[in-house]
């Protein structure tokens, strides 16, 4: 499932047989083993010679072999174009319910026609012989008369440019597909997503203007990029929006949490999160960007007896420690069916966290979390953030070198933390 770079794996590799029928239970099972495999990103590799074209790597586990799409292969739609970026974004879920794992790759800089950067997504299919190797066709998603997404493409739309999916705890498929590069009317680049429900793949189009299920928080407004970044668990989804003004607080962000439950078919809102709410810690400040990223794990408080819940981490890569320009936080807020409440506030300056706050750290521009065991009361063992770090200065020699940061999400963020970098 990781979206990571990887060197040295080739095309082919056909795995070796799987079960009779894929297995139910097992997570990124793409061949119906039992076991774990891997879709490795690779956005800017050249296919064909052609730059920036995109390619994804998939790895199966337990030593079955590789594979390699690329949209120069014969089962791939669409022609690799310098700058497409075939693999921007992905995601994994069993679209179909048949057992085995299906992967959705992003493409949000895909030329629709004549339409530069529009965007598309592709889901392929898995199956005991591997994935896209089960006769299925691949499932394109993009903007056109007649197509998934309906509507008509537009110059930079980058439908694609982030992927959320799985299964909600009544056990439907969902995908969710950003759109931030959207114009709704004459408002650019405001931003949408689609939310694609069920085996039947229906598709419905979100904005702010959206009031199909309850309003939708925020207004559309000239560069929110709402769609921009994606999380979701079974019984909750969030949609950052970067570019959200705060009054006359350009580019301060905010974020909207949503419930998978749907009403006339559209997901029900349930409260915006922004830094200029009483609940929520710091002050909106222009750049900001809260919401950039997102990252989010089913959660089980202590005493419950089902995971109802959710924990959210919200990247603030924009944000100012006092004097400190551009340092980044992460704010976690613990998700409900009615609200939010924020549970933790991480940057490189709080009490043992690994690091120091630096100007221009951007901490939190990239996150990634993961609870190991969601049927159980939540702890700082089986949950765990990844927080990027692109602008960490190791040394003075090495400006910008960068990192990861790995916390626990519930309790001390630096009780058991870790710090990894190049090297």
């Amino acid at each position: 499932m990781a979206a990571l770079s990887v060197w040295g794996l080739g095309p082919g590799g056909t795995p070796a047989a799987a079960a009779v029928a894929c297995p139910s239970g097992v997570e990124s099972d793409f061949n119906g083993d039992g076991i774990r495999d891997t879709a490795i990103s690779d956005p800017e590799a050249s296919d064909e010679g052609v730059p920036k074209s995109g390619a994804v790597h998939v790895v199966y586990g337990g030593g079955k072999g590789t594979l390699t799409l690329l949209q120069s292969s014969a089962s791939v739609p669409g022609v690799p174009e310098a700058g497409d970026q075939f693999g921007y974004s992905l995601a994994v879920y069993d679209a179909d319910l048949d057992g085995c794992s299906d992967l959705v790759v992003g493409n949000p800089f895909e030329d629709i026609g004549t339409v530069p950067d529009s965007g598309s997504v592709h889901v392929y299919y898995g199956s005991t012989k591997g994935l896209n190797a089960g006769g299925k066709a691949v499932k394109e998603f993009y903007q056109g008369s007649g197509k998934a997404l309906g509507g008509g493409p537009e110059t930079d739309d980058w439908v694609g440019y982030a992927l959320a999916a799985g299964k909600t705890s009544g056990g439907a498929p969902y995908l969710i597909i950003g759109s931030p590069g959207e114009s709704i009317g004459t408002v650019e680049d405001a931003g949408g997503f689609y939310y694609v429900s069920g085996t039947a793949q229906t598709v419905v189009f979100v904005t702010q203007d959206t009031d199909k299920a309850g309003a939708v928080p925020g207004v559309v407004e000239v560069d929110d990029r709402y769609g921009s970044a994606l999380a979701a668990t079974p019984t909750h989804f969030a949609v950052g929006t970067p570019g959200e003004a705060l009054g006359t607080t350009t580019f301060a962000g905010g974020v909207a949490e949503f419930s998978h439950t749907l009403v006339s078919g559209y997901p029900k809102p349930i409260a915006g999160i922004a830094q200029d709410q009483a609940a929520v810690s710091g002050a909106e400040e222009v750049g900001d960007q809260f919401g950039a990223a997102l990252a989010m794990v089913p959660y089980r408080p202590a005493g419950a007896t089902s995971t109802t819940e959710s924990l959210l981490a919200v990247g603030v890569p924009g944000e100012d420690l006092s004097t400190t320009v551009d340092a980044g936080a992460v704010q976690v807020f613990r998700l409900t069916a009615t609200g939010f409440t924020e549970v933790a506030w991480i940057d490189q300056n709080t009490a043992g966290v690994e690091g120091e706050a630096e100007a221009g750290d951007f901490f939190g521009r990239r996150l990634a979390a993961v609870n190991t065991s969601p049927n159980t009361t939540s702890t700082g063992a089986t949950t765990r953030l990844a927080i990027g770090v692109p602008g960490e200065e190791a040394e003075e020699e090495y400006p910008d070198k960068g990192g990861v940061l790995i916390v626990p999400l519930v309790g001390d963020p630096g009780a058991s933390d870790s710090w990894v970098e190049p090297g």
